[in-house]
């Protein structure tokens, strides 16, 4: 696994650590050589994991002194809202659409080689359920969300990651969806690189916005077809049980 896939997996055990408390509110962090080896990973992984936990204020990075554990409650940091996978869906949508509109006109070169090459990763090739695609999907929306230049949009879009991720209902919901029309996916994610090209935020906004709708459209497919499909089973036992089962006379 590459620096930048392992990164998101440091700064949760790292917050982990925090919630149990192994580092209190106020206390320092190891050092970056210290982090390194205690989790088995490169000094660049920590820092780029330490970064992720300071845009969302966890961590305090000072330069000259050290990391300092910021957030002052375990509750705080693992609250999540009751939400459905169609209500952050739709939450999503209307914020990361606003997100790539202003990332429009802040956008550097840089960055759209960076959402070019996280791309290239989600072709169809890679399993679309595998970690490595399901980081790049993560890494192409939170890309967007730092290009804006706005760190109240990168830590509400980070949050709605969280859920994302962590939520275990909202996680399978998108999980089966993951592996339908992957090529549909991939010119979604296309579509919304090229207008953020052409720094044109409406065609960002509204790119971003067919892409959340294809989501939601998926999300319904899939729980019709799981609707069907209970159905079919109940049907299934009670013809086993009242006809199959019924002796004859």
């Amino acid at each position: 696994m590459s620096e930048k896939r392992l990164y998101y997996s440091v700064a949760t055990q790292i917050k982990q650590m925090i919630v149990d408390g192994a580092y209190p509110p106020g206390s320092r962090l190891p050092g970056e050589r210290d982090l390194a080896e205690q989790l088995n990973v490169s000094r660049v992984t920590i820092r780029e994991a330490q970064i992720s936990l300071e845009a969302i204020g966890i961590l305090d990075i000072r330069v000259g002194s050290g990391v300092y554990v910021l957030r002052k409650s375990s509750e705080d940091m693992n609250s999540l809202p009751d939400v459905s996978a169609f209500e952050l869906t739709e939450a999503r949508s209307a914020i990361e659409s606003e997100a790539a509109a202003l990332a429009a006109t802040t956008i550097t070169d840089e960055e759209l080689d960076e959402l070019d090459d996280i791309v290239a990763r989600m072709a169809p090739g890679n399993d679309p359920a595998s970690p490595i695609e399901s980081d790049a999907d993560r890494e192409f929306h939170m890309a967007i969300a730092r290009a804006t230049k706005n760190n109240a949009m990168l830590e509400t879009v980070e949050r709605l990651w969280r859920i994302r991720t962590e939520k275990l209902e909202v996680r399978k919901a998108y999980d089966s969806i993951c592996e339908m029309n992957p090529q549909k996916r991939l010119k979604e994610h296309r579509d919304i690189v090229i207008a953020l090209r052409k720094r044109d935020s409406d065609r960002a906004r509204k790119a971003m916005r067919t892409h959340f709708k294809c989501i939601i459209e998926a999300m319904l497919s899939a729980t019709e077809a799981l609707a069907i499909e209970e159905a079919r089973r109940r049907t299934k036992e009670s013809r086993e049980r009242f006809l199959d089962g019924t002796p004859a006379v």
